[in-house]
């Protein structure tokens, strides 16, 4: 893997995130309820949403690995990918949870060949993903910023 893969600080304002946590969050009756409704209804098929949440992730996932040794058009994709969170208003600060939640989901299909090396191997993935990411994001908000 290039440098594209190596692990760098990111750039973060922590006092940006320290703000956007202290905003009040509030839920009016109406929203309550239809969450709760809704929610009823999205458990009577649980394994549907889970899978469907997982094969999202595993599409981004199939092309990263595709692209492993293609450190510009990798860098690319997951900028691009960051850019669209930023759109989707999707917060950086929940993008490093995607691969603790993949890492525990594969584990067990490679139990066989788990080792403490293969596990640093994905995370430093996932270290770059995530950061790569929080960059694409960055950018898209400056740029929505100075428009």
């Amino acid at each position: 893997m290039g440098c594209s893969l190596s692990a760098e600080a990111p750039d973060r304002r922590p006092e940006q995130e320290e703000e956007e946590d202290a905003l009040p969050v509030s839920l009016s009756a109406e929203s309550r309820e239809a969450i709760r409704s809704s929610w009823r209804e999205i458990q009577e098929d649980i394994s549907r949403v889970g899978v469907i949440m997982f094969v999202r992730i595993m599409y981004i996932i199939e092309k990263t690995v595709a692209r492993i040794d293609q450190d510009d058009r990798l860098d690319q994709l997951i900028l691009d990918l960051g850019r669209k969170h930023y759109q989707y208003k999707a917060l950086p600060k929940y993008y490093d949870l995607m691969g603790e939640e993949f890492i525990h989901a594969i584990h067990p299909v490679l139990q066989e060949r788990w080792t403490s090396d293969l596990e640093e191997a994905w995370k430093t993935l996932f270290l770059y993903i995530t950061r790569t990411m929080k960059k694409g994001y960055q950018q898209a908000q400056r740029s929505h910023s100075s428009s």
